[in-house]
């Protein structure tokens, strides 16, 4: 067929350009697009494009990575992540006050998660590693965490759309706490000294979205060590903690005096379910199912 030399050229100077813009799928290829975020320091991190290879310091912030479908790019963990299993596999790289520096540089990570009282933060940040300090309190807290870090992965719509798929499943839980239950007394206890969730932690939040009533006021603070009598003298109607410490309860002096384990109204979890419930991540609305789940078998 007869083309005139000038469309000829245009033709293939179109083709040239098609080509380059064109990727191997068919779609367009676009220049990855730089992300600017701000973290709980209230500091602005600017990204030339969403992270390859990152580092989490934080279990929560393992999963919130994970939960957001990025697992695959993480390349190192805390000692203490343990979810989803496949991140069992990675370099463990410490904790909060012993991060393995040496071998987290080694890894060559375009970007390191960490909670905001990491000691490493000032060292990482002077060796040029960026650092995104995120460390949620509360379900607010864990939802902009879950939006911040959707947004910083390059899939700003997943964050929103995670918190409504959690969100929906704390609601769904809580219409499954029994009538007879609703409004009592609970004690939670997070460590055997005993450390309580008080009404001022997350946990505490979500114990009251579950329509039961903290004994530990928020004036104590979220995660106080409690005087052992302090629970005795409150009776709270439900006792709830790992499954260990409530069979250990029974042992502690003056605890045989609580009415809540005699009338069979506890709740001992397991350690994969008290994961759930003292990370304020994304895993917080099986928390709220296992809370659920258990009320449910409890006598009127």
């Amino acid at each position: 067929m007869y083309c005139r030399p000038e469309l000829g050229r245009w033709a293939l100077a179109l083709g040239v350009a098609l080509a380059a813009l064109w990727g191997a799928g068919g779609a367009v290829a676009q220049a990855p697009s730089a992300v600017t975020v701000t973290d709980d320091r209230g500091q602005r991190l600017t990204l030339p494009r969403p992270p390859q290879r990152i580092v989490s310091l934080l279990p929560s912030l393992t999963e919130s990575v994970c939960a957001l479908q990025a697992c695959g790019r993480l390349v190192g963990v805390d000692r203490y992540s343990n979810w989803p299993t496949s991140v069992q596999a990675l370099p463990r790289l410490g904790g909060l006050e012993d991060t393995q520096v040496e071998r987290l540089v080694a890894l060559k990570p375009d970007l390191v998660l960490a909670a905001v009282s990491a000691r490493v933060i000032d060292r990482l940040q002077a060796l040029g590693i960026p650092v995104l300090a995120l460390e949620p309190q509360h379900w607010s807290g864990t939802q902009r965490t879950l939006i911040t870090l959707a947004q910083v992965l390059g899939d700003a719509p997943a964050g929103p759309a995670l918190v409504a798929r959690i969100e929906a499943r704390v609601v769904a839980a809580a219409a499954r706490v029994p009538a007879s239950l609703r409004g009592r007394a609970v004690y939670f206890e997070v460590a055997s000294s005993p450390y309580a969730a008080g009404e001022a932690s997350f946990i505490g939040e979500l114990l009251g979205r579950l329509a039961l009533a903290n004994i530990v006021p928020a004036a104590m603070g979220p995660f106080p060590k409690l005087n052992p009598e302090f629970v005795i003298r409150a009776q709270p109607a439900l006792v709830m903690a790992s499954a260990e410490a409530v069979a250990e309860m029974p042992g502690r002096p003056g605890w045989a005096a609580l009415q809540a384990p005699q009338r069979g109204r506890v709740c001992g979890f397991g350690a994969a379910a008290m994961d759930t419930l003292v990370r304020p991540g994304p895993r917080l609305a099986e928390g709220a199912e296992a809370i659920a789940d258990c009320l449910a078998t409890m006598r009127p």
